[in-house]
């Protein structure tokens, strides 16, 4: 259905327009997806949440969600050492809202990524919607538990869940190209997640450039998804 650009703030119409585009480009315009967010509150993380990395990142997610979704609001999750509980940050309250969220939650820690996961797929079950989930999963380095996290990703690849990784900072992370290239179906059913890197200086990388690698593998999973019957056939 057609953008109602009357409930996208005046801030984040050209970043909506933008999503469009590489939506359009890979044939997904009319697609429809709950999207999440989980952003890395590591020690090492600090820098980006003071440069407005992470805020700029959770403006992107909600101007994709705005094509993809319809409720105008992006569940988010925090993790270090654990996740913390799931927040809204909405098209009407986001300003701001990264960094608000980030210092009530204090103390940053380590780097759980199964924790995370299993945040999202519990929020994402308990909704009950019809609809996929694309996760946007930001990280600047590699998990507490990679055994626990390959685990984790694996038994989601029965649900019908995309999670897309993204990398901060200089980090190799050899450990997200890993998952990134997990057998299929040795290990999982299908291949339900995609990983790029965002360098040093996440805000250099342009809006049209990230929702390219965004949706660069999400497609083919579509398409997967359905072949395997995680996803419903009808409709999109």
């Amino acid at each position: 259905m057609p953008i109602d650009f009357s409930k996208v703030p005046a801030g984040l119409v050209d970043l909506t327009k933008t999503a469009a585009v590489s939506l359009e480009k890979r044939g997904l315009a009319g697609q429809r997806a709950a999207v999440y967010l989980v952003l890395d509150r590591s020690g090492s993380m600090r820098g980006y949440y003071r440069d407005g990395s992470v805020q700029h990142l959770a403006e992107q997610a909600l101007a994709l969600s705005a094509n993809l979704d319809d409720d105008g609001i992006v569940p988010t999750v925090f993790f270090d050492t654990d996740a913390h509980p799931v927040v809204d940050i909405g098209l009407d309250d986001h300003v701001g809202r990264v960094a608000a969220i980030h210092d009530a939650l204090g103390h940053m820690g380590t780097t759980n990524y199964a924790a995370a996961m299993d945040e999202v797929i519990d929020h994402y079950l308990d909704a009950g919607t019809d609809d996929p989930a694309f996760v946007i999963f930001q990280t600047d380095g590699g998990p507490d538990s990679r055994r626990a996290a390959e685990q984790t990703l694996c038994k989601a690849a029965r649900l019908p869940m995309f999670w897309q990784f993204i990398g901060f900072g200089p980090d190799r992370f050899d450990f997200l190209r890993k998952l990134d290239e997990l057998a299929v179906p040795r290990k999982r059913v299908i291949d339900n997640a995609g990983f790029f890197a965002a360098g040093k200086d996440p805000k250099r990388m342009s809006d049209a450039v990230l929702y390219d690698r965004l949706m660069g593998e999400f497609p083919d999973w579509l398409v997967a998804a359905r072949a395997a019957g995680i996803l419903a056939m009808a409709g999109v």
